[in-house]
């Protein structure tokens, strides 16, 4: 097993209607415990990093760590380029090996847009890398990413048959009332756009900002034809929370091979939550 392009997972999603998430890393514990966790459940994965992260990690070290647990638990791995908005840093990680990219041009005008992911998405398809990309934009904060509540946008169904025709992207990520970090209320997603959006188009469709959204809610968007979900403040959260925890128990405990071990088995929970709901366990 190795490192994989995420199209033909996602398509299998698409075809059997369940979703697989996409789990933000940023070290090896984090990895570690995402892959673990999946070869457990024999879950397809997806293994997502900002550009913060591939920089805090370095790019080559998240490769070889992944390839490595790859064959360890014999279990195929995205490793995933998560907003990345640089043709050049993206074409560096291409060439390093990673095999799944998101190109986030959101912020750009509609046809500016489309510009840059066709450019990515030409040279990406040369090496069967896989391409998401994103229209309309998600409030938050993500990464170095922050867009303003009343500067989200959600997506158009009719520019997304457009954008998906002129791009030929292989996935998409659609904004349906979702917000990167954490919500100040509960969020109501629109998911009459969504199923619109579903209704024309062909393509495996992608939830961001999963983290803090009702269960329900969660299964309900994989029903009306999200096969992709992206969680990443959730696990964040319980992972440094039962390390504060552990360190406010141990306030003298110095060696990480100990507390690093509770921080790990929160965010497992986590990430079994989230299997179950994907539907995803047994799909490999």
């Amino acid at each position: 097993m190795s490192i994989i392009s995420s199209h033909n997972m996602l398509k299998k999603a698409q075809t059997e209607h369940y979703a697989v998430p996409a789990f933000n890393i940023h070290n090896l514990e984090t990895i570690q415990v995402v892959v673990k966790t999946a070869a457990e459940l024999q879950s397809t994965v997806i293994l997502a990093g900002t550009p913060g992260t591939y920089s805090y990690a370095g790019t080559e070290n998240i490769i070889a760590i992944a390839h490595e647990l790859s064959k360890k638990h014999n279990i195929p791995l995205a490793v995933h380029l998560d907003h990345h908005e640089e043709f050049d840093d993206i074409a560096y990680k291409i060439n390093a090996g990673v095999r799944s990219v998101m190109i986030d041009g959101s912020h750009l005008q509609f046809e500016e847009n489309i510009t840059i992911v066709k450019r990515v998405v030409d040279y990406a398809h040369r090496y069967d890398v896989s391409v998401e990309a994103e229209l309309g934009r998600l409030g938050g904060v993500e990464d170095d990413l922050a867009v303003d509540a009343k500067d989200a946008l959600y997506t158009s169904p009719k520019q997304a048959l457009e954008f998906i025709q002129k791009t030929q992207i292989d996935s998409l990520a659609i904004a349906i009332g979702t917000a990167h970090g954490l919500y100040k209320s509960e969020p109501k997603l629109d998911f009459d756009r969504l199923s619109e959006i579903r209704s024309i188009t062909d393509i495996p469709l992608v939830l961001h900002g999963a983290s803090g959204v009702p269960d329900k809610d969660v299964r309900e968007c994989i029903k009306r034809g999200i096969c992709k979900v992206n969680v990443a403040t959730e696990l964040k959260m319980a992972f440094s929370n039962a390390l504060k925890q552990y360190f406010i128990e141990y306030p003298e405990a110095n060696d990480p091979r100990h507390y690093m071990k509770p921080a790990k088995a929160a965010m497992k929970e986590i990430i079994k939550k989230i299997i179950a709901t994907c539907g995803c366990a047994g799909k490999l």
